[in-house]
């Protein structure tokens, strides 16, 4: 037990100095990541794995005169999966560090992780409860939480009272849909619809119909970012741009990644995120730039969650010049505070949650290219979100 009154400044340097004469100053810090490669999420595991290996490419593999390992594991969006491949990763790879995937992975993982009191940075998953299920946790993703309420507040400042909830049926998808309820009706919103879709192969047009007939301002939609474009295209083949319903949601539907290939379906889509490769910081513009350049392809949230991952891994290595004991990591990584290609984040020293802004964004075309332009700003939204 640690002395009660000492800061997590102290604690930081108080361990690493007890720890900096050791023969483990020559070995390779091991990061070991569950992620989707393959599968209906793959998309979603590949992207915050480039993301965080372009951060090693950036920044060198070496941080505090050791060299990061980085050791990828496909869960195959499989979710009776994930538990045995941390459970390898801890006992037979002998990680110090864990990056986190899906919510899945992650909550049949968490009693393993807190017992080996692995930290780990999840940089994937959004579901808001899941940053309670182990002391070991930290983010640098974003929660259903953040966006889901910022979608609501705007909504009902811009006059949209009456909306129809469309979500994919699994975690994320349902706690969207119940944040988006929540805090929308206490501001005086009707829910007209409440319409769940299969994860696995989902037919949208009956959801859609239903939807239609229901006559509402808007559709509040949160499906995997590779299934929105198949629904932007049934929604205007059906005329329901035209019809004056809008689309709008979490900043997924509108994926950077993807927009190009979905096209002209996600005009006007209005979402509500972190990140987008239109935010107009210098910072943002030269990752962008270096990014394109190195992969051929555009940056969007997940590459991002991935980038800051390694970075408050690494900033936090070299706060504890190299020392991996549990607790003098998790304490260089909670309150720690950069600037992000997103914008200025932190991580919440209480928590371990991220605090990041959140963007209100419109699919407009800049100069022939389809981008999620901002439109307004909330500003340090972090994990104390409650209904109105």
């Amino acid at each position: 037990m640690f002395a009660k009154g000492i800061t997590g400044a102290a604690l930081v340097a108080g361990l690493a100095a007890a720890g900096t004469s050791g023969a483990w100053a020559q070995d390779a810090i091991k990061v070991g990541m569950v992620m989707p490669m393959t599968g209906v999420l793959a998309a979603a595991g590949q992207q915050v794995v480039a993301g965080a290996r372009f951060y090693m490419q950036q920044h060198g593999d070496t941080v505090a005169g050791r060299k990061i390992e980085l050791i990828v594991k496909d869960d195959g969006t499989a979710p009776d999966v994930g538990r045995r491949l941390t459970q390898e990763l801890i006992a037979n790879d002998k990680v110090d560090l864990l990056a986190g995937g899906l919510t899945a992975d992650l909550m049949a993982s968490a009693s393993l992780i807190t017992e080996a009191k692995k930290p780990t940075v999840i940089m994937l998953a959004s579901t808001t409860a899941l940053i309670d299920k182990s002391p070991y946790f930290v983010r640098t993703s974003c929660t259903m939480a953040q966006s889901s309420a910022m979608m609501a507040d705007w909504a009902i400042k811009t006059g949209m009272t009456k909306v129809v909830t469309l979500v994919s049926d699994f975690a994320p998808g349902v706690e969207a849909e119940g944040l988006f309820r929540t805090r929308y009706l206490a501001a005086g919103g009707q829910i007209a619809e409440s319409i769940r879709v299969p994860l696995q192969g989902p037919d949208f047009a009956p959801a859609l119909q239903r939807a239609r007939d229901a006559a509402p301002q808007a559709v509040f939609l949160f499906v995997p970012s590779v299934q929105a474009g198949t629904l932007a295209r049934q929604f205007v083949e059906r005329g329901m741009d035209k019809s004056g319903i809008k689309l709008i949601g979490p900043g997924d539907i509108t994926d950077d990644d993807l927009l190009p290939r979905i096209g002209d379906a996600m005009l006007g889509t209005i979402t509500a995120h972190f990140y987008s490769v239109a935010h107009p910081s210098a910072m943002n513009k030269a990752f962008v730039a270096a990014f394109e350049k190195a992969q051929g392809s555009r940056p969007n949230f997940m590459v991002v969650s991935g980038y800051d991952g390694m970075h408050l891994i690494y900033e936090a290595l070299r706060k504890t010049k190299g020392a991996t004991g549990s607790e003098v990591l998790m304490a260089a990584m909670k309150g720690a505070s950069w600037e992000s290609p997103r914008g200025p984040m932190s991580i919440d020293p209480a928590t371990g949650e991220v605090v990041h802004n959140v963007y209100i964004r419109s699919v407009d075309k800049v100069k022939g290219e389809l981008l999620n332009v901002e439109l307004s700003t909330f500003q340090a939204v972090g994990p104390k979100l409650v209904a109105r």
